[in-house]
Order: structure tokens, then sequence, then C-alpha cells
């Protein structure tokens, strides 16, 4: 990745470049996009290309950084959401299927970069640790309540269990299971609150992940 101290038009012309990309591989899948296509959607040289990326892969992999941020900030709960922890849990999981119908392309695209390339797989780790991170934090709060089985290892079971949520994600929006958002929320909430031992009457005004 080049980086440099950029003028406000450089930043201007950097981000258009971002965003051409962002929808060329969205439209035509990250193996069909050249970097000329880019360059044409954004209105730039070739050449204005090589002023802000060294490659196409290091374009994919900064609008792949900005994709999942977007889903990181999207799936955020938030303050002011209700402080019982298995409706925040509830809110989480539904607003994760939400950020993923967005983004869903996107991200299977990293995905299958990923396959070719080793640098794609160490990206989408980096990029699934911030979601591990959340969980974690959460289930440790939750524990040190004594609302959630203390014996669990926090990372191990965000990392299980976001899996899950993430692997229904995709069985559900990309490959057509039949169900309703309520019904996929209220399942995914079930099974998530069960594995930590946590249940809706043990839940009251506790602050929760």
């Amino acid at each position: 990745m080049i980086v440099r101290s950029l003028t406000l038009r450089g930043k201007r012309t950097r981000a258009t470049l971002l965003a051409a990309g962002r929808e060329a591989f969205e439209e035509h899948g990250y193996d069909a996009v050249r970097i000329d296509d880019v360059c044409a959607r954004a209105g730039v040289s070739h050449g204005t290309f090589y002023t802000y990326f060294d490659s196409k892969e290091a374009l994919f992999g900064e609008v792949a950084q900005a994709v999942v941020g977007e889903m990181f900030a999207a799936s955020a709960v938030g303050p002011a959401a209700s402080g019982d922890p298995y409706a925040r849990i509830e809110a989480a999981n539904r607003l994760y299927l939400r950020a993923w119908a967005a983004n869903s392309r996107l991200v299977r695209m990293v995905e299958h970069a990923a396959d070719a390339d080793p640098r794609f797989g160490r990206l989408l780790l980096e990029l699934r640790e911030a979601f591990v991170r959340r969980g974690a934090d959460g289930l440790r709060r939750l524990q040190e309540q004594g609302l959630a089985d203390p014996s669990l290892d926090p990372r191990l079971t965000a990392v299980m269990l976001g899996g899950m949520v993430e692997h229904f994600a995709h069985v559900w929006l990309d490959l057509g299971e039949r169900a309703g958002e309520q019904d996929a929320v209220d399942h995914l909430t079930r099974l998530w609150a069960r594995a930590i031992g946590l249940t809706p009457t043990s839940t009251s005004s506790q602050e929760g992940p």
C-alpha cells in the first residue's frame, strides 16, 4: 500500500478510486475487474491510480477493510439499547444479519480470494478479529456479573458462536434458506444465550455485551 501525505484534492481522488473499485468489485467480481475499469469509473488516468495504490490487490484490500468496518459499526448495539443482556444479544444478531445482507457479496469475494492468495487469508483473520474481541469482551462482562457460565473460554466461545451466526447468515441470505427475519433472529439468540448459560428470565436489567 502506498502511504504518503495527501492534499485535500489527493484525498478526494483516493476516495473516488476506492468508491469506484468497490462498485466494480460488487458488480463484476474480483477476478473480472481490471485497473483500467476502475480508472474509467473514477474518471482518472491509469497513471493516477498508481499514485495511490500499487496494485489491484492493494485496492481490494482497502475496500475489504472498509466493508468489514462498516459491518462492525452497523452491528454494534450501542449504549442506547436495552440493558437486558438477552435483548442486547437479540439486537446484535438482528443488526448483524442486516449488515451481512448489505455487504455479503464483497465478504464472500474476500474469502474466495483467500483460497488463492494467503495475504487475503491473513486479512480475513485480521478483519474478523474485531468481531471476536467484541464478543469475548461481552461474554467476559456477563461472567463477571454472574450471568454466564464462568467455565467458558471467552475467546473460543466468541469464535464458535460468531461462526454460527456468520454461517447462518450465508446460508440464509446467500443460499436461500427459507426463514423470516424474526424467526432467524429468535433462533440465533436462543442458541447463543443457552450456549453461554443465559436465559431471558435471568437477565433483568444488567448491562450486557
